[in-house]
């Protein structure tokens, strides 16, 4: 007889938070009929500046079966927080979620982008990638590295070997789900490879926190440029040169405001 659900929970904290975080917003995306094209990726949206969708993606899910599906998989994967002796655990999985999250959003984008411009794949601009499935198959993939003898359970009754089961799920998924994202699965496994390999490593608390604050400032003025939501608290404005921005804080209620702008060194080439 198998533990129960609660100390299973305990014993993966940051799986459990994911996994009610992503429940969380598909409720909400339900209940306010928001189509994913709203949260989604897709090479358009990125070329418009939607830098913050990389994580909305992420973290949204067209159905209930999209969502139990991936968070089924996750649920099996967060045996990686247990596994601490191992060099991996609770810290080890917070942060490379975070790479896996980022990295393989900008990889989707960029492959978007070959596919476009070098093989003149226009259908690829209207591809729109949404779902926690390049964290799972990531996870998937850095496992399968660490852990070859290790098994992937789905659903309770679905067993796989994990030292296959990337590659196994990535061709399953495209053939059983057709609108499944190969690219957003791929870039995924890719991510997971390069960190299950050592050649995305060192990752700390210093280094996830410098990430997660460069994320939180490339989703903030992102989405303030995009116009999706109108965020009173602050402006961008131009300055002596119209290509320089500069950047006001402003304090509701107060009449005070900090002000920051960059001005570039001599010399220096703006690209």
């Amino acid at each position: 007889m198998g533990k129960p659900l609660f100390y299973e929970i305990l014993e993966k904290p940051a799986t459990s938070c994911a996994i009610g975080i992503c429940s969380a917003i598909w409720f909400y995306i339900q209940k306010s009929n928001i189509g994913y094209s709203h949260v989604g990726l897709s090479y358009e949206t990125a070329l418009e500046g939607h830098y913050w969708r990389i994580i909305t993606s992420a973290f949204s899910h067209i159905s209930v079966l999209h969502l139990v599906f991936n968070m089924s998989a996750l649920w099996s994967l967060g045996v990686v927080e247990q596994l601490g002796h191992l060099g991996l655990g609770v810290q080890y999985y917070l942060h490379y979620t975070l790479v896996l999250v980022v990295l393989s959003g900008i990889l989707v984008i960029g492959m978007y982008h070959i596919l476009i411009q070098k093989f003149k794949l226009e259908y690829f601009r209207r591809v729109t990638a949404v779902g926690y499935s390049c964290v799972v198959f990531g996870w998937m993939t850095i496992l399968s590295v660490k852990q070859p003898s290790s098994k992937l359970n789905l659903f309770g009754f679905l067993s796989l070997p994990i030292s296959f089961a990337p590659f196994e799920s990535l061709i399953f998924t495209s053939i059983i789900v057709p609108q499944a994202s190969f690219i957003g699965h791929l870039s995924g496994i890719i991510v997971g490879y390069a960190v299950g390999w050592g050649l995305i490593h060192g990752m700390n608390n210093y280094w996830a926190v410098t990430m997660l604050g460069w994320t939180a400032l490339v989703f903030v003025f992102s989405l303030k440029k995009s116009g999706t939501f109108d965020l009173n608290f602050l402006e961008i404005e131009p300055v002596t040169d119209p290509s320089l921005p500069s950047v006001r804080f402003f304090a509701a209620g107060t009449g005070r405001s900090l002000r920051m702008s960059t001005l570039p060194d001599a010399g220096a080439d703006l690209v």
